[in-house]
């Protein structure tokens, strides 16, 4: 018996994608929390807000990589789940793990923001960034092994999803690396990571062609 509720458990990608889709929107919001408006008590001219507004400064650029994190965290973890024929307990343990590390992104975003010259928060932070790619590469490791991808998805949008990952926690990591030289460096090369993996103009491709 436990052994057929273990293999009916978790088969439902729709039930994954929306506790997904509720547990990202509550992280995306509790992002902006983190920003403080300036205390109206110590605003007496246009001067003063401006010099607050630009002591709240780190806050608004950790909520910007926050966000951005998240988002693209979002679209991988929606792009996998659409190319996959069914779920299984397992896969549903994997995102629930993932899920996880998606939930600390406040904490580590706070930390960061009030810490930002602090070579461990931006460790943190990056940790933070380096965990849920980790679930996600996991993911699609076991879907692969365990023939659950849909048939008709080609080879070359199976490879593109692994690459994807790969490419960009070597990225990340590099980037990271460079709160050796300077937090505000290491930043910086996130940011632009962030943005060119966020917004960044694709190649056209040939009609028929599948966007990897």
């Amino acid at each position: 018996m436990a052994t057929l509720y273990n293999a009916i458990q978790g088969r439902s990608l729709e039930r994954l994608s929306a506790l997904s889709d509720g547990i990202f929107a509550v992280a995306m919001t509790l992002l902006v929390l983190d920003i403080h408006a300036p205390a109206v008590g110590a605003i007496h001219s246009e001067a003063d807000l401006l010099r607050a507004l630009g002591a709240i400064a780190p806050e608004w650029v950790a909520y910007l990589m926050s966000f951005l994190t998240l988002g693209i965290f979002w679209a991988g973890q929606q792009t996998q789940l659409s190319h996959l024929r069914h779920g299984s307990r397992d896969l549903a343990w994997i995102h629930l793990m993932f899920l996880a590390s998606v939930t600390l992104m406040p904490f580590t975003t706070t930390i960061l923001a009030e810490f930002i010259t602090y070579r461990t928060a931006l460790v943190m932070y990056w940790l933070n960034i380096f965990l849920p790619g980790v679930m996600l590469y996991w993911s699609w490791t076991y879907v692969t092994r365990n023939d659950m991808i849909k048939e008709d998805t080609p080879e070359e949008v199976r490879s593109a999803i692994r690459r994807r990952v790969l490419i960009a926690q070597s990225l990340y990591a590099f980037g990271a690396l460079l709160c050796i030289v300077n937090t505000y460096v290491s930043i910086g090369v996130i940011v632009l990571l962030q943005l060119n993996y966020a917004i960044a103009p694709r190649l056209r491709h040939a009609p028929g062609k599948t966007l990897p």
